[in-house]
Order: C-alpha cells, then sequence, then structure tokens
C-alpha cells in the first residue's frame, strides 16, 4: 500500500469509506499502486490499468483500456464524449460496490 494513497483517503472529503473499500479490493488483485492524476492509480508491469476517483454525484473505477474489456451487462460508460478507450464503472454506495464486487474483480483480471 502507497502512503500517498493512505493520504489522499485520509483527506477525502467525500466517498472515503467507499473509495477505501474498492481500494481493498483492488489491491487484493496483485496490481501496484501510485497516487497519479490526483487519485488511486493501479498499474501492472508500469502499464496503467485502472484508477479510482470521487466525483460529485458517485465515484468511480475508471479502465484505462476499458473499451477492450467484455462488459455483457453494459456496466462500463465512456466518462466523455471524446473517450476512444477508457471506461468507467459508476458506483453510488457501499451496497453498490457489494453488489458488483465479483464483476469489479472480473473486469480487473482482464
Amino acid at each position: 500500500m502507497n502512503p500517498k494513497v493512505d493520504a489522499f483517503l485520509l483527506n477525502a472529503k467525500k466517498w472515503r469509506e467507499e473509495l477505501t473499500i474498492l481500494r481493498s479490493i483492488v489491491m487484493d488483485s496483485g496490481l501496484g499502486e501510485e497516487l497519479k492524476w490526483g487519485a488511486p492509480c493501479y498499474t501492472y508491469n508500469d502499464k496503467n490499468i485502472l484508477i479510482i476517483a470521487p466525483f460529485k454525484e458517485y465515484f468511480a473505477i475508471g479502465f484505462f483500456n476499458g473499451a477492450n474489456l467484455t462488459d455483457p451487462k453494459g456496466l462500463l460508460v465512456k466518462p466523455g464524449e471524446h473517450t476512444r478507450y477508457g471506461r468507467q464503472l459508476r458506483l453510488e454506495n457501499t451496497q453498490d460496490i457489494v453488489k458488483k464486487s465479483s464483476i469489479i474483480k472480473k473486469f480487473i483480471k482482464n
């Protein structure tokens, strides 16, 4: 665990508990943890895999290469109109994380 991410979570004004839960799920996958662009970013072999971030109305896991993930339920959304590969899994509360935890783990493994 990266101490910079610890500090990020301690200072989070919104979604602290939810982001901490997401962090534990992601850390179980064996990815490296860094703080990039002001948010927890997870890497494998120096490649950015995903980022977790708080927003006003939701919090999200952003997959840098999400367009290539298998998403039969259509849960991943483009974060912006001109986004080519990135996709977000938007979440609204801890129950949402629990409900989608197996899907989150599958996305991370891909």
